[in-house]
């Protein structure tokens, strides 16, 4: 769904127009306290409204698709979970000049994990793994795609890509031949044969919040719907330490096959990254860093 106008992102954004699209469309909320939410997302915008609530807007086109997809599929699919997920209180309308659908949301208290940086990873291992196998549980009808989940080999020419941008970048370190044999690996895995199971497909650290070590909340649903089970493994790489990676591997019993892909969509998805944010997103960019350093720890 979009606005049919053309505006090329991303949007600019301030706390005034913010202000007026709340007053104009809530005016139950116009007194209460608005202001920017630092975020490492690339797509949306976030503003906190008072104590209890977030605005989400669309920075760019993209991320249309996600306002409605929440929409349409959050309030269906949370009581199906065992951990929090975003609550839509309103929803907002172009106006204002802004061009895009946007949302109001409950605020879901806890932090972001850090790689490196978790009190209790085993712990928190068990808990996504308990939210994944709820996920890929869900017999919802007529679930979208996933905005990743398709063939492997559909990300080859992007990766291969990736890889030769990073070869231009020696600063970076990155050893780039050994990232090709993972990669190839991936590609030769057996593809998934079974039915398409519900995933989030983007469980990166700014997608989870924890409390005391512990996850207390999944956010940012816009790329789910159904594909290949590898796609959730995400946390494996991107955050979990290696005892903790085990856990989760064995708490979700995942196959050989299912953990190559999974190893490899996640390697795709830092390689693709480094190079685009390595200057503009600090957070993205150290992720993808820190992927590529377990990446080959673990292939070594």
């Amino acid at each position: 769904m979009s606005s049919g106008q053309t505006h090329r992102g991303p949007y600019d954004l301030d706390d005034r127009l913010v202000r007026r699209l709340v007053e104009g469309q809530f005016p139950q909320w116009a007194g209460l306290p608005l202001g920017r939410h630092p975020s490492g997302g690339t797509v949306n915008a976030m503003y906190r409204l008072g104590e209890d609530m977030v605005v989400r807007l669309p920075l760019v086109r993209g991320g249309v698709a996600d306002v409605t997809t929440e929409r349409e599929w959050l309030p269906r699919l949370s009581p199906l979970l065992p951990t929090a997920v975003p609550e839509v209180l309103g929803e907002g309308a172009p106006a204002e000049g802004y061009p895009w659908p946007w949302s109001v949301y409950r605020w879901l208290p806890g932090e972001h994990p850090e790689a490196g940086g978790l009190t209790d990873p085993e712990s928190l291992a068990v808990d996504l793994a308990g939210f994944v196998t709820a996920m890929r549980g869900i017999t919802l009808p007529n679930a979208p795609k996933a905005y990743r989940g398709g063939p492997l080999a559909t990300l080859d020419a992007s990766t291969r890509a990736a890889l030769d941008a990073l070869r231009g970048l020696p600063e970076e370190g990155v050893d780039c031949d050994a990232l090709t044999e993972v990669w190839q690996d991936s590609l030769r895995a057996p593809a998934w044969d079974g039915p398409p199971r519900w995933l989030h497909a983007d469980l990166m650290p700014g997608n989870l919040l924890v409390t005391g070590g512990r996850l207390s909340a999944v956010i940012d649903f816009g790329c789910m719907g159904v594909g290949d089970p590898a796609c959730d493994l995400f946390p494996a790489w991107n955050l979990l330490p290696a005892g903790a990676r085990e856990v989760f591997r064995e708490a979700l019993g995942v196959d050989g096959a299912t953990w190559r892909r999974g190893r490899g969509r996640t390697l795709s998805q830092a390689l693709i990254a480094l190079p685009h944010y390595r200057r503009t997103n600090p957070a993205m960019a150290g992720n993808a860093r820190h992927v590529i350093r377990v990446v080959l720890d673990e292939s070594g």
